[in-house]
Formats: C-alpha cells, structure tokens, sequence
C-alpha cells in the first residue's frame, strides 16, 4: 500500500511527534510517579483509545466531521484546557508522598479518562492528524484504509515512546526523595498549567 519512499519519512516524523514532551507525556510522567508504571501506562491507554477514535474521524471524512461537530470541539479544547489547569494546580499542592495505600490508589478508569481527555484536547495531536498525515495519503487510492494504517502506525511509536517515560517515572519513584517529589510536581504542575491556559487561546484556523 505505502512504498519506503513514503514510509520512511512519516515514520521519522512520527517519532519526532512521539518524543516532543506535550501535555500528554506530563500527565504520564505524574501519574507513573504517583500510582508506579502501571498507572502511566493506563494513561497511555486512554490516551491511545482517544487517538483511534480521533484517526477513524479522519479516515471518514474530516471536513464534514468537522463542520458538523465545530462547536463541539470548541467545548472540548476549553474543556480540556480547564482540565489541564486543573491537574497542574492538584500537582502544584501535592505534598509529594508517593506511598499509596490500597484503598487511595485511583481506580483503573480515572487513569484511562485522564488519558483520554489529555489527548482529545491536545492540539500536537489535532494538528499531526488533520493536517500532516493526510499529506501521505494517496488521492488515487481509497484512503480509509490508508488513513487507518498511517493513523495505528503513529499510534504505535507513540505507545512505545510514552511507555518508555512510564516505566523510567515509574521505577524512579522508589529512588526520590518527598522533597525531590514535590518539586518536580510543582515544576511539571506549572507547565500543565501553562498548556492549559495556551491551548484555551488557541483559535481555530
């Protein structure tokens, strides 16, 4: 379907897209700190669960999605903007104790929905797949599936990338400090908010 002529520059460019640190990946690396690897990689789950649904949106036709449902995304970036600002402020005020018992820890689902709302909102990922992908989509050829195979190859190497900040984040954990905790929450905290406040200025082209 793809030759290695096309190939071989997408897939440089998803993983320049997957390395990049966003919202995404901040929101990973703090819960991998607070709930170990395997809370990280529920995250990235939900984060790749919503990046399907966005790919398929694509893959059917993303001019008429878009126009249908424009508002809608305009409620979901401010949304997820909010929400941003929202988890770096509780990252802000963390006290930096890392020990959860068994009754605190998050349910499986909180971690799956913060995943997913961080990727519906982020605009890297908006962007990668509105504009970019479809770049490498040949026009004489039904490009559902083509759409859908660049889209689970993006998918791919950013699971793999973002697994990679999980389980670092996650084993670390066991070598920080309380102190040491705290202020990488407060710093990682900070930019959540700032990506918050960033991506609610962002207005659609």
């Amino acid at each position: 379907m793809f030759s290695l002529a096309t190939l071989i520059p997408y897939l440089g460019a998803c993983i320049l897209f997957s390395i990049i640190p966003g919202p995404s990946v901040s929101v990973v690396i703090a819960n991998s700190l607070a709930g170990g690897t395997r809370a990280g990689l529920l995250t990235i789950l939900g984060a790749q669960l919503a990046m399907l649904v966005l790919v398929f949106i694509v893959a059917v036709g993303l001019e008429a999605v878009m126009s249908f449902v424009a508002d809608a995304f305009v409620v979901i970036k401010l949304a997820g903007a909010a929400y941003l600002v929202w988890l770096g402020w509780k990252m802000v005020r963390s006290s930096g104790q890392l020990d959860f018992t068994p009754g605190e820890r998050m349910p499986m689902r909180r971690y799956l929905l913060q995943g997913s709302l961080v990727s519906f909102s982020n605009p890297k990922t908006l962007l990668f797949l509105g504009a970019f992908l479809p770049q490498f989509v040949d026009r004489g050829q039904p490009t559902f599936p083509q759409i859908m195979v660049l889209g689970l190859i993006v998918m791919a190497v950013a699971s793999a990338s973002d697994s990679v900040y999980a389980v670092a984040a996650g084993q670390a954990r066991h070598l920080l400090t309380s102190a040491r905790v705290r202020m990488l929450n407060r710093v990682s905290g900070v930019i959540l908010m700032c990506g918050g406040v960033w991506l609610a200025l962002q207005r659609r082209t």
